[in-house]
């Protein structure tokens, strides 16, 4: 988990946003208040973390908080504190993708599991994000031919067929996968599997 991780408090109650706060400075995590929605996305500037906003506030809801998120697309994980007639409101949110709602009046511990789990996923999130980008990079490198050598060596083609399929010669083919693994950062075929894996379910490859 990031140490810049930050839990961004949007709450419109002033007693409310000030114990939420206190309850998750005391673990140790670092915290940022506002007073409505329209404060934090005006000052929200990509830091990592998750967001613990009151669904029903004055000018713009929760809601509308989120769906200007989808908008903005911010994929911080939305933890929506709720008073009991907003469970419908809830609901629905988690169902456009919220992470989690939490019921006042809430137990303390409730609400951190639920913040850490949050910091978990958006941790994971960007984890992922930053490995798809150094993959997107390595594939950008090789040349068209390196590429071709690189899908038939996952396929589990040796050398020799490659070769056939290419037209060229097997010290030629040679010399594209040593190449190919290398700007792969790959050190066995297994592992380059892995990562074409891992490409072509982000659309990468």
């Amino acid at each position: 988990m990031s140490n810049d991780a930050i839990v961004f408090i949007v709450d419109d109650d002033e007693a409310v946003r000030q114990s939420t706060a206190w309850l998750i400075e005391s673990i140790g995590l670092k915290v940022t208040t506002f007073t409505c929605a329209d404060e934090f996305l005006e000052n929200y500037n990509n830091e990592p973390g998750c967001i613990v906003m009151d669904v029903r506030m004055p000018g713009m809801s929760g809601l509308e908080a989120q769906e200007e998120m989808k908008n903005r697309a911010m994929s911080l994980p939305l933890i929506f504190i709720t008073g009991h007639g907003d469970v419908p409101m809830a609901v629905r949110a988690l169902k456009r993708g919220a992470f989690d709602f939490i019921e006042k009046p809430f137990n303390d511990q409730l609400l951190l599991d639920a913040v850490q789990r949050g910091l978990k996923n958006n941790s994971e999130a960007m984890e992922s994000l930053i490995q798809n980008e150094s993959i997107d990079k390595r594939i950008s490198s090789l040349t068209p031919r390196e590429h071709e050598v690189m899908m038939r060596v996952t396929e589990g083609k040796p050398n020799k067929v490659i070769a056939h399929e290419l037209n060229v010669s097997i010290k030629t083919v040679e010399v594209h996968r040593a190449r190919m693994m290398e700007k792969m950062e790959a050190s066995s075929v297994a592992q380059l599997v892995k990562t074409t894996i891992q490409a072509s379910a982000n659309n990468i490859l």
